[in-house]
């Protein structure tokens, strides 16, 4: 699914309209019967609405749903903010429309001075102040009323966005002026600022409304920006032939642990292996092979001239995918290790945790790393590497310029992982939920990228599938044990469902 900015959307809507071919006032009128319907399936028509529209056409939109919600028996009561004396066309049309409807409690149009309605606990409150069109922060007059909204009991809906939060960058907006929704109805995609989660706050439940835009206009359009559902991933997953052998299912290396972090290569082993590749084999110190030999006993064990932590490259001639740093500890020694691994690998790299965290004090050796590496980094050790962020806009932007530069792979963790490509594209996961907030996770993500990799799959291929499969296995694990009590472990468990599913 592709996530389009706020001009775009507004560029959507008029290929839209000119293409179907469908009168603006119409279009609006769709999306209206769309809101009122999500509105009715959980608000009965005893519930009394309070509607807040603003000067454009999410005001119009705002209005078409107070009519539409007046003619199906609800109690509505409507305000139509006209400041500046000039309404978007669309939207005077819609208050004509409502002005025309003697089904409305009380209509009143805003010019100057505003006497806010009481807002009860039992009352909906409808927000159609601003949408995507916004570009500044709220200030004056509309900030106190976001601030007298979200001061209410009342229960509230926004239409598109919630009024005060920006498409995309929200970097220097004006956090206590922006609704915070108990439901936003946005139409037709998802904007690009919803996968941040500090903007979890306004935005609550989050539905998406099809009002049925010009699908030639969506193909057509190109996205920065896309979600990784299930249709992207089914194509990329390769048959297994019927005549295939461990030899020829891919070679696998993980680098990994240090004592005292065993279980970091455990992980790691046994997802890289329930990944399908045809052999795996563990670099570990020395101190760590009998909880090897013993956890995964299908992994060879190759150990470290050192007993406690990785201190010597190995050759990967032989091997078809190389993931580096789960557990790995972070001595000078090994840091010294890790850079000559990395400049004598001859096969795709995938580098996680504490190798990461090695780059983060040894900056130069940023541009030593080979094209097409992955990097999996949390937001902390995103930080590490390239300074404090403000936001996850921020944090997004620097990632994205980061893969650009390296021309490798970020993948981004977190609730929506994002997938930074070297031609500037980013993609959001779809799957994985907040019990996999828990240590160890991102070893299982790092043991079934490497394992994809050594199957053959493209480094971008392997990310894409990757972080779906790992959040799929979260979400089934999830479903048969609750987010409270699923640990990393889980996910292993579950990953083979997670590959059936895909696979039926």
């Amino acid at each position: 699914m592709k996530i389009f900015t706020g001009a775009q959307i507004h560029e959507l809507d008029q290929y839209t309209i000119e293409h179907e071919p469908i009168e603006s006032i119409n279009l609006m009128e769709r999306a209206a019967k769309a809101l009122v319907r999500a509105i009715s399936e959980s608000w009965s028509n005893t519930t009394p609405v309070v509607v807040f529209a603003g000067p454009g056409n999410n005001g119009g939109d705002a209005l078409a749903v107070a009519r539409m919600l007046a003619e199906a028996g609800y109690t509505v009561s409507a305000f139509l903010f006209n400041i500046s004396g000039h309404l978007s066309t669309d939207c005077a049309v819609n208050r004509q429309r409502l002005r025309d409807c003697k089904r409305v409690k009380n209509f009143i149009e805003v010019t100057q001075e505003f006497d806010p309605p009481q807002l009860e606990a039992d009352t909906l409150v409808v927000d159609g102040l601003f949408g995507s069109g916004l570009n500044k922060p709220l200030a004056g007059g509309f900030a106190s009323l976001v601030k007298y909204i979200n001061a209410a009991p009342s229960k509230v809906v926004s239409i598109d966005l919630p009024s005060g939060l920006m498409s995309e960058d929200n970097t220097y907006n004006v956090r206590a002026n922006i609704i915070r929704a108990d439901l936003t109805l946005t139409i037709q995609q998802p904007k690009l600022s919803f996968f941040f989660p500090e903007n979890q706050l306004f935005i609550g439940k989050l539905r998406v409304l099809d009002i049925r835009l010009s699908e030639e206009g969506i193909q057509k359009t190109e996205a920065q920006y896309n979600v990784i559902d299930e249709s992207d991933i089914r194509p990329l997953l390769r048959e297994r032939d019927s005549f295939a052998h461990k030899g020829n299912m891919g070679s696998a290396l993980l680098i990994a642990g240090s004592y005292g972090m065993a279980g970091a290569a455990v992980l790691a082993a046994k997802a890289c292996l329930r990944s399908g590749a045809g052999k795996v084999t563990v670099h570990s110190p020395k101190r760590n092979n009998a909880i090897l030999q013993i956890s995964v006993p299908e992994a060879i064990v190759q150990l470290d001239s050192e007993e406690t932590i990785f201190s010597e490259a190995v050759d990967t001639e032989e091997y078809s995918a190389l993931g580096i740093g789960p557990g790995l500890g972070l001595s000078e020694s090994s840091a010294m290790a890790f850079i000559t691994q990395i400049r004598r690998a001859q096969c795709p790299i995938i580098v996680d945790a504490d190798a990461i965290n090695i780059l983060a004090t040894h900056r130069a050796w940023m541009m030593q790393l080979p094209k097409g590496i992955i990097l999996t980094p949390h937001p902390k050790e995103f930080e590490r590497m390239e300074g404090h962020c403000t936001d996850s806009y921020e944090r997004l932007t620097k990632a994205r310029e980061l893969a650009e530069r390296l021309q490798g792979y970020i993948i981004l963790k977190g609730h929506y992982s994002a997938l930074c490509c070297p031609d500037g594209h980013v993609m959001f996961n779809s799957t994985g939920n907040a019990g996999m907030a828990t240590a160890g996770s991102g070893d299982v993500l790092t043991g079934i990228i490497t394992g994809l990799l050594a199957r053959g799959y493209h480094q971008k291929e392997a990310c894409m599938a990757g972080m779906f499969l790992h959040g799929l296995a979260g979400d089934i694990a999830a479903k048969h044990l609750g987010m409270e009590s699923l640990i990393a472990g889980d996910l292993i468990k579950y990953l083979p469902e997670a590959f059936k599913r895909l696979n039926d």
